[in-house]
């Protein structure tokens, strides 16, 4: 195996960086990332990369067009370096949410980062539970998309009741919400969504069974909020005990989601390190660390082998309990 690699970082994720950087056993490749006075964003490698495989960790997560900026420039500062190849690690791919236009007058957002990611020397991306698998079409390059569902699983296996629930908050986490059931040996039940409006959608009924029953639900991403506590108001109007866990791989906890997440039926809420929880003082959030499963797969890349495996082998390597049992309370 070919070792002469290395992993820099834009400012979006830096502790899961050195975590990973700790993991793969080197340090973390120097660089400057700052901003003119204007916002432009100015950035400069402190090392050579000529003839060198690079791995590039980002988030496109808030302030997400800054981050987005930093990850260009940081990849065409390499393409312009003469590195050897260049992968972005993207935790959360943000835009991933705008894929199709929907019949409007809209650009599809995730196909015009796809486009400049390559434009920039970017020849693989690994990333996390994308929104929607068909964002890795827009790409003309590899990408790898590992999910966090074993992960939360592991977290949730022995802190869920035997009779839950595992529910889905719409038809578009279906498959996600059969995985979770799959791992977890429950039931699961949908929620049926009615679209109202281009912006607007209201549950409409309950499919499967819930009443005097805890449940999890789940999702990819927690944004505003707006979703999950549609969904337990639903739930609970349904006969649902007032018992509800929350499982989703990216917490973006923007705007009032706090607020909205706010309800004395809801006991906790894990997601991953994809995004920084800066949160103070919100003791039902877990966030669980996924350095352990993309620096092994870094170390699969390297070594050419299947990434398919992954969670069971990083279990099996004795990093199971680090970096998918405990978790942090922020």
């Amino acid at each position: 195996m070919h070792d002469d690699f290395i992993l820099f970082s834009g400012t979006a994720n830096p502790h899961l960086a050195a975590r990973m950087a700790q993991l793969l056993e080197r340090p973390l490749g120097a660089c400057t990332v700052e901003r003119f006075p204007d916002g432009e964003v100015n950035v400069h490698l402190d090392e050579p990369v000529r003839g060198r495989d690079v791995y590039l960790l980002q988030s496109v997560c808030p302030p997400v067009d800054e981050h987005l900026m930093e990850l260009l420039c940081l990849a065409d500062a390499c393409r312009r370096a003469s590195v050897a190849n260049l992968t972005a690690v993207v935790p959360y791919f943000g835009y991933a949410r705008s894929d199709k236009r929907n019949g409007r007058r809209a650009p599809v957002t995730a196909s015009m980062v796809a486009l400049m990611m390559q434009a920039v020397g970017i020849r693989h991306v690994l990333t996390v539970d994308l929104h929607a698998q068909q964002v890795e079409g827009f790409f003309h390059i590899p990408v790898d998309c590992v999910t966090a569902v074993p992960v939360l699983c592991h977290a949730l296996r022995n802190q869920l009741a035997h009779d839950t629930v595992v529910v889905s908050p719409d038809e578009g986490r279906v498959k996600m919400a059969s995985e979770y059931a799959r791992l977890l040996g429950l039931p699961v039940a949908v929620l049926h969504k009615h679209r109202e409006s281009g912006t607007q959608s209201k549950v409409t009924h309950v499919v499967g069974d819930v009443r005097d029953r805890p449940c999890l639900i789940i999702d990819d991403i927690i944004s505003t909020g707006g979703t999950i506590a549609e969904a337990v108001a639903v739930l609970l109007k349904a006969g649902a005990r007032p018992e509800i866990s929350v499982a989703a791989t990216h917490g973006l906890f923007v705007g009032d989601a706090r607020a909205r997440l706010n309800h004395p039926a809801i006991r906790t809420i894990l997601v991953t390190d994809t995004i920084p929880f800066i949160q103070q003082d919100w003791p039902e959030v877990r966030v669980l660390p996924l350095a352990a499963l993309l620096a092994a797969a870094i170390g699969r890349f390297r070594a050419g082998e299947s990434i398919g495996d992954l969670f069971t082998h990083v279990i099996h390597d004795g990093r199971g309990d680090e970096a998918f049992g405990a978790g942090v309370h922020q």
